[in-house]
């Protein structure tokens, strides 16, 4: 009991730290709000928050369950399309780039120039990289393919590179004394340690690219985001409603089946 008091007494007195990040904390938060002035709810704000939910309660049940190139199940599926195929191609083009980033692969020299050009990729938001590529190929699903693969490169390389610098090289070592070659000791000391990380990023991100794909429609790169901005302006409530409830499925179901596959992974 006497050793737990003493302990306790000599315990390192810290107070005035978290004095000072509680003060510049409250300053960053009185600052900020200062930035931020509240002028009311726009004249038409409750009317489209009325007719949202008044859409989403009736749905246009003729283009919620319609077979049309505009209706909600083709937009939806060419939304999935657009996600899947730019999360593969990103996922393909990160993993050469997450080696060459990687200190405990390359030297450090080639790594930090990499590591700064997929800094670079990550730095420029997806809209911008869809404005970018629709003067390139134009406005559809292509360019919304080309710029998830591109966007996708940022993100999972980041956690690509995590997961090849914790590798564990006494694995390596083994292998190297008994004989094995370069592609025996990829195929059998390194695969099997990132398998199960590189699946669980690549899931993770198709999750994200599923909704960046519905925002970058707004710009033009397909998917069902410019019929849903569409929907809006013109205040077709109902057509709305039809998108979001899809929309919202669509979720649901990504979500559910992502999670079951990535706590698969996790605890095998």
């Amino acid at each position: 009991m006497n050793n737990v008091l003493e302990a306790y007494q000599s315990r390192p007195r810290r107070w005035w730290k978290t004095l000072l990040v509680t003060i510049i904390v409250a300053i960053i938060l009185a600052w900020s709000g200062s930035s931020i002035e509240f002028e009311g709810i726009a004249s038409k704000g409750s009317e489209v928050a009325y007719g949202i939910v008044h859409g989403i309660a009736n749905p246009d049940l003729d283009l919620l369950f319609g077979t049309k190139n505009t209706d909600v199940p083709y937009l939806l599926l060419e939304t999935v399309a657009i996600a899947f195929l730019g999360t593969i191609f990103g996922g393909i083009l990160a993993v050469p780039f997450s080696f060459l980033a990687s200190g405990n692969i390359v030297p450090k020299p080639v790594a930090f120039v990499v590591r700064a050009l997929i800094l670079l990729i990550r730095t420029i938001p997806s809209l911008v990289w869809a404005l970018v590529w629709i003067r390139v190929t134009g406005p559809g699903a292509f360019c919304g393919v080309v710029t998830q693969s591109i966007c996708s490169i940022g993100m999972i390389s980041k956690m690509y590179i995590t997961a090849i610098e914790d590798l564990d090289t006494r694995i390596l070592e083994s292998m190297d004394a008994a004989g094995l070659t370069a592609f025996q000791k990829i195929r059998y000391g390194v695969l099997p340690q990132l398998t199960a990380n590189f699946t669980s990023t690549i899931i993770y991100r198709f999750d994200i690219n599923i909704k960046d794909a519905t925002t970058l429609g707004i710009v033009g790169a397909g998917g069902i985001g410019a019929s849903l901005v569409q929907c809006i302006s013109s205040r077709r409530w109902s057509m709305v409603g039809a998108f979001l409830c899809g929309m919202i499925v669509l979720m649901l179901v990504i979500e559910f089946a992502s999670t079951r596959i990535r706590r698969r992974l996790a605890h095998g």
